[in-house]
């Protein structure tokens, strides 16, 4: 696993060094890349694939391939980060429960990981706590309606945010903090995952639209044309057609088998 160094993330710590802040800069950086170990690792489990791991001055991002991810599986994926930090605390405080000397070298490994746990499970995309409630509204939502809820709460975190700044807590980092997450609030990429809504009933009918795909697609091909508004089946064809199946059974078959696996075994 490739791990990158922005070239802010090196003058920050240039910047704490000077001022005495360096131990704390590398706790930080380090709980940061625990947090995104527990992304890649739960990423690698379900089947998608990571590349590398950004160190940027505000956190840490794993870069990984999950283009048409199932809104269950990003839940999943969203959480396991905060689970690492989470656990992490608990091991501190377990710590100073059996061996209270333990608290003067761990007591800032702790404070790291309740801030990092706290802050990623606010309900604000592109935060984990925004893309698990992306995942858990897709499931029975439209992503469009999902989109609007998810810019909502990210709007209103980010207006939380500078109440506290002017009331409670002058800290400059945030308002940087809820500008990012205004903008993010706005970009293209908000709830666009794989959604798992499905109709009960159909009133009105849904367009049925037939995929033709050559016998080496794999899964993650087939996902890229689910449409809620439209009922997919796919056919496979090498010299002739080798198969059909629709989208319940292509889901189905993705419950065994990797997002990188072909679809067609013929």
């Amino acid at each position: 696993m490739k791990i990158t160094l922005h070239p802010l993330f090196i003058a920050l710590g240039l910047v704490t060094a000077l001022f005495g802040g360096l131990p704390i800069y590398i706790i930080y950086a380090l709980t940061a890349l625990l947090h995104e170990c527990g992304h890649i690792f739960c990423a690698a489990r379900m089947g998608y694939k990571c590349e590398k791991i950004s160190l940027m001055p505000y956190g840490a991002a794993a870069i990984c391939d999950t283009d048409g991810i199932r809104a269950r599986d990003e839940v999943r994926l969203a959480l396991a980060g905060p689970a690492v930090n989470a656990f992490m605390c608990v091991l501190c405080a377990g710590l100073w429960w059996f061996y209270p000397v333990t608290y003067g070298y761990t007591d800032t490994v702790f404070n790291a990981n309740a801030v990092m746990l706290a802050i990623n499970l606010l309900p604000a995309y592109p935060l984990d706590g925004g893309r698990a409630l992306s995942g858990l509204l897709s499931q029975f939502m439209l992503k469009k309606r999902v989109g609007l809820i998810l810019r909502g709460m990210s709007i209103a975190v980010s207006a939380a945010l500078v109440l506290v700044f002017f009331l409670a807590y002058k800290n400059a980092s945030l308002l940087i903090f809820a500008a990012f997450l205004s903008a993010s609030a706005f970009g293209k990429d908000v709830a666009l995952l794989r959604t798992g809504f499905r109709p009960k009933k159909i009133k009105r009918g849904r367009e049925m639209r037939h995929i033709m795909l050559n016998d080496s697609s794999t899964f993650k091909d087939a996902l890229r044309y689910i449409d809620d508004s439209k009922y997919c089946v796919f056919q496979f064809y090498s010299d002739g057609m080798l198969d059909e199946i629709t989208e319940e059974e292509l889901f189905e078959m993705l419950e065994t088998r990797s997002i990188y696996d072909r679809v067609s075994e013929n």
